[in-house]
């Protein structure tokens, strides 16, 4: 296994930390297995689609939670009949999966509709983070001023 030394980007970047020490710990990122299964989609250039396979469960069962850089959407069933199965081959386990967006990813509706979870999500940056051109002025030097004045 090959190790790669990310210091240099540190030198360079501000803010970018809590990355670069995911990069360097691998450890570090949570692991939240195979379950529910889940496609992310970009649907034009500031829009996003996740969706779930939650199978099995109802939108009454499903909690989705957005806070500051994090979109959590847990599963939980309700009380469970006294069926006998014979195989359940249907997961209806209880789970959670985090997703980390970007700081101004925001979503924008939730759809559930034939087994799939659709979280729509949409990349809102504010006018005054957006790139805007600055332009460079220029002071009379002293020495103008003085021949000006005489």
């Amino acid at each position: 296994m090959r190790n790669f030394d990310f210091t240099p980007f540190s030198r360079s970047s501000i803010g970018f930390d809590h990355l670069i020490d995911l990069l360097n710990n691998p450890q570090l990122a949570e692991d939240q297995g195979g379950y529910p299964p889940y496609d992310i989609v970009r649907t034009g250039p500031e829009t996003y689609r996740i969706a779930l396979a939650i199978a099995g469960f109802t939108p009454d069962e499903i909690t989705i939670t957005s806070q500051q850089s994090l979109l959590m959407v847990e599963g939980r069933k309700a009380n469970e009949d006294d069926r006998h199965y014979l195989h359940r081959g249907i997961s209806a386990r209880a789970f959670t999966r985090r997703f980390n967006l970007e700081d101004h990813v925001e979503v924008e509706q939730a759809n559930y509709e034939n087994g799939l979870l659709q979280i729509d999500l949409v990349r809102k940056i504010p006018e005054a983070m957006k790139p805007r051109k600055i332009s460079i002025g220029t002071q009379p030097s002293k020495s103008t001023k003085s021949l000006n004045a005489a």
